[in-house]
């Protein structure tokens, strides 16, 4: 491994740490931020919408934005949206505004969903260079953001310590971060594949790529019980379990857990078992997760239950975006489509589960995504490596 591959993935571990520690700082917060807006179950998929919205315009645009500046600038802004949106949400909070926090999580959807988009493109880049799998190893900095995010968010929750401060302080650190870990990003790479990919073939045709939707189905899914748990875990243990706001919190705190200790550990199963074993694996353990966290009526085991649903939620995305990179030609393209049809999840999940939680409660909401993720384990098969690839990796490493 040359020093410029190594500093760049470690930049990269780095700037996926940074979104992290923000969304868990608005997460552990949902219940205080959910009773200083005064908002309904309803109304808070409402403000969440805001999330939904802005991710799906960051990751759209990014791909054109890619390809005329490269990942290093669109990641800088990025960061920022991220930074800017956190401190939006905090003042919505202080102030009692519901539209003022959504407009918060917009700017910060936007930036984290633009982000990311370079951040999978660069990070692809550097698997290749690397012969092995390194993407969820960077997906799993982003998931140690959220558990150090979620550990103060449980601390200052506990003491009752103010939002709004909380949420600045978050945005500031993120601000000062950026500025250390982008050096090592060098300029050109995104608009670089991006030419190639407007040269070699037009944007739409990935579109009729039937394996790669396949793909986009499986990241669909898993991203949805991600997100599903961004969104409404620490809700769903107060208003379905019965816990108080710090405990609700503490719970998300161990699904952040999880998700990290999936992530890091992640790439070794991968490069020993292949991709379709381990997605197949992952959307069975986070369904297994979901289903306790439904339908265990106990406390102790629906807050343990959050660790089968990290665990299982955790390689989801970063290793189905790896396939969707390797499904054929135009890599850029094909990252950027399935992680777009990824934030549908984002999307629609929000108000949906808000919607149903409302009627029905936010428990009996979950059923939607238990199923969604137990489907997404029969098209695993998608996600399966080139047989070129499978070849060299046989020669270069010991069966097992």
């Amino acid at each position: 491994m040359t020093a410029s591959v190594r500093a760049r993935r470690s930049a990269l571990s780095a700037l996926f740490f940074l979104p992290g520690i923000t969304i868990s700082s608005w997460v552990t917060r949902t219940p205080d931020v959910r009773d200083l807006v005064g908002a309904s179950t309803a109304q808070m998929g409402l403000i969440l919408f805001g999330l939904s919205v802005g991710s799906m315009a960051g990751i759209l645009s990014a791909g054109p934005l890619v390809s005329r500046w490269g990942t290093r600038p669109i990641t800088i802004t990025g960061m920022l949206a991220v930074a800017l949106g956190t401190a939006v949400i905090g003042t919505g909070a202080h102030f009692g505004s519901g539209l003022v926090v959504a407009i918060g999580l917009g700017l910060f959807g936007c930036g984290m969903g633009g982000g990311e988009v370079s951040l999978n493109i660069e990070g692809a880049e550097v698997e290749r260079e690397l012969g092995r799998s390194a993407m969820p190893l960077m997906h799993g900095f982003f998931s140690l953001g959220t558990v150090v995010g979620a550990t103060i968010g449980m601390v200052l929750t506990a003491v009752a310590f103010p939002v709004a401060a909380h949420l600045w302080i978050a945005a500031a650190t993120v601000v000062a971060a950026l500025a250390v870990a982008i050096r090592p990003i060098p300029a050109g790479v995104g608009m670089r594949a991006a030419a190639d990919t407007v040269a070699d073939a037009p944007r739409a045709a990935v579109w009729k790529d039937s394996r790669l939707l396949l793909i986009g189905g499986v990241i669909l899914a898993l991203a949805m019980a991600e997100g599903t748990a961004n969104d409404w875990l620490p809700l769903v243990m107060v208003d379905g379990h019965g816990l108080d706001a710090a405990l609700g919190s503490a719970v998300f705190a161990v699904f952040a857990a999880a998700m990290t200790l999936g992530r890091f550990i992640g790439g070794r199963f991968v490069d020993r078992f292949g991709r379709v074993a381990v997605l197949c694996a992952s959307a069975l353990v986070s369904a297994g997760g979901l289903a306790l966290v439904i339908f265990a009526d106990n406390q102790i085991v629906a807050g343990a239950a959050a660790i089968l649903w990290g665990l299982g939620a955790s390689l989801g995305f970063p290793v189905a975006i790896s396939a969707a990179g390797d499904s054929g030609e135009n890599t850029a393209a094909r990252v950027s489509l399935a992680a777009t049809i990824g934030y549908v999840a984002f999307l629609v999940g929000p108000p949906v589960l808000g919607f149903l939680g409302e009627h029905h409660g936010l428990r009996s909401a979950l059923i939607a995504v238990l199923l969604l993720v137990l489907a997404a384990a029969f098209i695993t098969p998608a996600a399966r490596e080139p047989a070129d690839a499978r070849e060299e990796a046989s020669a270069v490493r010991p069966l097992p």
